[in-house]
């Protein structure tokens, strides 16, 4: 066996209605003055207004910060750190999509430590320690809640991540109750977000590539391609809602030590260029940046297609990569996503530019199994087209 670290949130509490009663114990552990983290539309829908009140009942006293919007850019950030500043808080709670936890963790880290966003860009660059910081996902697609990096946008749309330690959280809370209001296209949208985060990871390249990870991978798999088309057909079945969101942790935990690869890397120019969600960003490059890889992949593809899609065990090997492809790209048209990148605004001449912008997400591409260069980039992006 290889060396290999694996490191993941100390504390996970799974429960469906669990955020409305936590006051009581988070008043304990993490002090009585705290942030939250979040954006308009949840406070709008009622749903952050439960965990409040318990928390107030507990003698906590709440700052809440609501300002955050999806790809958050830097600004966002210093502004949620200055509110924390402003309101002496000792601790921080992310409660939201991955966009909202992406902000509260840097929030955390920048209060915590003392220094500048623009120094913690990259991998390990953070020296200082982090507020108490208590991450409760809305959405299950980004894993955020157990993993050490946090995605925000600078300048006119790239993509810049903060990946160390720090970052992730003591307790992450799964309350599948909710979920429940989610919309089909985001519950689609994040759920093969998900899907990628278990696919690459098992497949990721980097070193780091574990036995733990791995098997993590392949729970999750089966649990979202189990889950994911009643989810989002029938999005008020709760346990189906809890099963998409274990599975979304778990998918975290197997990527937060096994990296994810080309498919992020290509999808962070559609998002931070073109305003498109994550999920979907991912979503349309997949089949053709599995199909890529597929003369590397076959193996790994091999033993992860029946995972998804059971009748697959009935296939012969040799041929299971191929059909799992194909009907993951089948998947993502069955759950009602976008499946060309023309139908999201991207036109053909942009593609260069795209394919030229993927190269800076060298973080990732190192993980691919099979190298990503311009060329191959260029020609992903026209087959997404």
């Amino acid at each position: 066996m290889s060396a290999f670290t694996f490191r993941t949130t100390p504390c996970i509490r799974a429960e469906a209605g669990v955020s409305a009663k936590l006051g009581p114990e988070i008043a304990a552990q993490f002090g009585r003055s705290i942030l939250i983290v979040t954006d308009k539309g949840l406070v709008a829908a009622g749903l952050l207004a439960p965990f409040i009140a318990s928390l107030e009942k507990a003698g906590v006293k709440v700052a809440v910060f609501d300002e955050v919007v999806a790809d958050p850019p830097a600004c966002i950030v210093e502004a949620a750190k200055a509110h924390a500043l402003d309101h002496q808080v000792e601790a921080i709670i992310g409660f939201g999509g991955g966009s909202s936890l992406d902000v509260a963790k840097l929030v955390a880290l920048l209060v915590g430590g003392g220094e500048a966003l623009e120094d913690l860009y990259g991998v390990d660059q953070a020296k200082g320690n982090r507020l108490p910081l208590i991450l409760i996902p809305t959405t299950a697609g980004t894993g955020s809640e157990v993993t050490p990096i946090s995605i925000i946008t600078v300048g006119e749309g790239e993509k810049k991540g903060v990946v160390t330690q720090q970052l992730i959280p003591d307790w992450a809370v799964l309350d599948a109750e909710l979920t429940l209001g989610l919309p089909a296209e985001v519950t689609a949208a994040t759920g093969v977000d998900a899907m990628v985060h278990a696919i690459e990871a098992y497949s990721s390249k980097s070193l780091n590539n574990n036995p733990i990870s791995k098997g993590l991978a392949k729970g999750a798999l089966e649990l979202l391609g189990a889950n994911i088309v009643a989810a989002v057909r029938d999005g008020s079945n709760l346990q189906v809602r809890s099963n998409m969101l274990l599975g979304s942790l778990i998918a975290g935990q197997a990527f937060a030590n096994s990296p994810v690869a080309a498919v992020h890397a290509l999808a962070y120019p559609i998002g931070g260029l073109y305003h498109v969600p994550h999920g979907l960003s991912n979503a349309l490059v997949l089949p053709h940046v599995m199909a890529f890889n597929a003369a590397v992949c076959d193996e790994a593809y091999g033993k992860l297609a029946p995972l998804v899609f059971p009748d697959l065990r009935l296939v012969a090997p040799d041929r299971r990569t191929a059909q799992f492809v194909a009907r993951m790209a089948d998947l993502c048209s069955e759950l009602g996503l976008k499946t060309q990148l023309r139908q999201v605004g991207i036109e053909r001449s942009d593609l260069p530019h795209l394919a030229s912008e993927a190269m800076k997400q060298t973080r990732l591409l190192v993980n691919n199994p099979r190298p990503v260069d311009e060329v191959a980039a260029l020609a992903i992006y026209k087959a997404a087209w």
